[in-house]
């Protein structure tokens, strides 16, 4: 994980950057002073950027939990897979157009069992973010994905989806290879899915890119995430004709995890180190990892009929809906004429 002074610091984390900085200060005194021990004020700095993180992550705003969902140094999915997976095997090519490098995936063990494990891959920098086209996968990329699946369920292999895209590419090329097509058919093709699917939001969640391999028997959310159909700085172009009211539509989007959970969309929220998973990306990846092998273990017992039925009722109850009662007297009337 990067160490301060290479980290990056959001607007909010600044005052853990000013203790940084005074540890910084303290440690060059005690180079010209080596007679006096300054240890103790270390450790007292230190201290206090523990519970800075701690006071940072109990009064997050909705728009500061997009940021940190975007956080510069925020693991991605080869990071997770890394911390949580041995002997994983990346598998390439949609076997049609090309491989996607927005999309990877490829046989891991989980705690000694082999998965399937499939997510959305940022770039790290500049160069890298080019070649991953920032997490947004083309059509290749999403029948890559349902390649990968079914040649899971072929060897009857949990699947595990990490997802974490801005959206998918919406350039003219993905268009023209059926961009919609492919995320409608990998959305058809989960739901009939005969082996354990467990979907987690690692990161941003935004509509149909998610959509794309976000359909499983459970879904799971990091605590510092989004998951909704429209990121708030293009809602906030939409309804106000400028980006400057993001924070509000953060806000009226209801896009947390908090309020996934209420709302009935994700089934459990996964906690992260103070002041997110950025600060310790191997503690984030252990609290996934223990949620993630009770999870499948709980599915597999399960016969398939009964998680594919029970899957198909999951996704059919939700939302909200009402009727009111002169809809209803003239649906009789239409009826009865």
């Amino acid at each position: 994980m990067p160490q301060y002074p290479n980290r990056q610091f959001l607007e909010f984390e600044k005052p853990i950057k000013e203790l940084y900085e005074q540890i910084d200060d303290t440690k060059k005194l005690a180079e010209k002073n080596p007679k006096i021990d300054y240890s103790s004020t270390i450790a007292q700095l230190e201290a206090s950027i523990g519970e800075k993180r701690k006071e940072i992550t109990l009064h997050l705003t909705p728009w500061q939990r997009v940021q940190l969902s975007r956080h510069p140094d925020r693991p991605y999915t080869l990071k997770y897979i890394q911390n949580m997976c041995t002997n994983f095997l990346e598998l390439h090519g949609d076997r049609n157009v090309k491989d996607d490098k927005a999309m990877v995936g490829g046989f891991a063990e989980l705690d000694g069992e082999t998965v399937m494990i499939i997510g959305q891959q940022k770039g790290v920098n500049t160069k890298t973010r080019q070649l991953r086209n920032f997490g947004m996968a083309n059509p290749e990329g999403y029948r890559k994905a349902l390649r990968l699946m079914r040649l899971a369920e072929k060897f009857n292999k949990p699947v595990i989806c990490l997802i974490d895209t801005p959206g998918a590419f919406p350039g003219l090329e993905a268009e023209e290879r059926g961009q919609g097509e492919a995320i409608a058919r990998n959305i058809y093709e989960m739901i009939r899915l005969k082996v354990p699917v467990v979907i987690v939001i690692i990161g941003e969640g935004a509509s149909g890119g998610a959509l794309g391999i976000g359909v499983g028997d459970k879904t799971l959310m990091m605590e510092n995430t989004w998951y909704t159909v429209i990121s708030p700085e293009s809602c906030s172009s939409i309804l106000w004709r400028t980006w400057d009211k993001k924070e509000l539509a953060a806000e009226q989007l209801k896009l947390t995890s908090i309020d996934m959970k209420g709302f009935g969309l994700v089934d459990e929220i996964v906690n992260e180190p103070d002041g997110g998973a950025h600060w310790d990306y191997v503690d984030a990846a252990e609290r996934l990892k223990s949620i993630l092998i009770t999870t499948i273990a709980g599915l597999k017992k399960k016969g398939v009929e009964e998680r594919i039925n029970d899957r198909i009722d999951k996704y059919c109850k939700m939302g909200f809906w009402e009727e009111n009662a002169t809809s209803q007297e003239s649906a009789v009337l239409d009826s009865n004429p």
